[in-house]
């Protein structure tokens, strides 16, 4: 029951906000998941760190995300060269202090990158013809490959996938999730009558149900490297909020970036 109702309140929550909600709506609550994220990041990567440092480092991969909603001249490169410029200012400052200056360079501008600049694709997807239908359905793939491969991989789970960042996951679930995954995907279109070609679904969604497992996967490379066990306890049996769009993450740019590259192309149904 630990994870149940909070899961459910979260899959009903999203639901109402992309089916009814505008962009007034998703724009905060994307914003508030980005900091949210980006604090947690700062408490596994600089565990020495006290709050206000974590607030602030949210804060910095929050901007991408800013430059989307209130700067969109500057864009989702300009609010990335934005936070690279503070952090930077930062370092320089407390260069002093710092036991290994580009280590934590490194470490906090890969925080940034993967939270603000990954996170903030999402706004751009909302943004793009049917962007709520389309994170509907991404939403619907990653979902549904972490049930597959978490059921599939418990019963038949023989070959180990990367046992040493994430022992527990294997081959077989693997293969579990992407079926699932992808009907997801095509059930979810139909659902939403999404007019979208099955020759272009079908292979996008088992991309991404890839990429949305090597989402998985960093996440776990980042808590093995910190000796975190989740990123945080603010969704109670389900973790943190990284723990939840680790592979939303991933996949959110991919989606974007192939819908950019699909203008003028025949895959949208007529």
């Amino acid at each position: 029951m630990n994870r149940l109702i909070p899961g459910l309140a979260l899959i009903v929550c999203w639901l109402l906000l992309l089916r009814y909600g505008s962009f007034l709506f998703f724009f905060p609550v994307m914003a508030l998941v980005i900091w949210i994220g980006g604090m947690e990041y700062a408490r596994m990567a600089f565990p020495e760190k006290n709050i206000t440092f974590r607030l602030l480092f949210g804060a910095l991969a929050l901007l991408p995300a800013l430059c989307i909603g209130f700067c969109p001249s500057l864009g989702l490169a300009g609010g990335l060269l934005l936070s690279f410029l503070l952090l930077t200012c930062h370092i320089l400052y407390h260069y002093s202090q710092l036991h290994d200056p580009l280590h934590f360079f490194s470490r906090a501008f890969f925080g940034v990158s993967y939270v603000g600049f990954l996170g903030a694709h999402l706004l751009l997807l909302y943004q793009w013809p049917d962007g709520s239908s389309w994170i509907l359905v991404l939403t619907a793939i990653t979902a549904g490959s972490d049930s597959g491969a978490y059921y599939c991989g418990r019963r038949f789970g023989k070959h180990k996938l990367c046992s040493l960042v994430s022992p527990n996951k294997t081959i077989e679930g693997a293969i579990g999730g992407l079926v699932v995954g992808v009907a997801m995907a095509v059930l979810m279109a139909m659902l939403l009558h999404l007019q979208v070609n099955l020759v272009f679904l079908v292979p996008v969604a088992v991309l991404l149900t890839g990429v949305g497992i090597v989402g998985d996967l960093t996440e776990s490379i980042i808590k093995r490297a910190t000796g975190s066990k989740d990123s945080g306890t603010l969704l109670a049996g389900h973790g943190g909020v990284l723990d939840r769009v680790d592979s939303l993450l991933f996949a959110a740019p991919v989606l974007y970036y192939l819908l950019l590259c699909s203008q003028g192309v025949s895959w949208v149904a007529p």
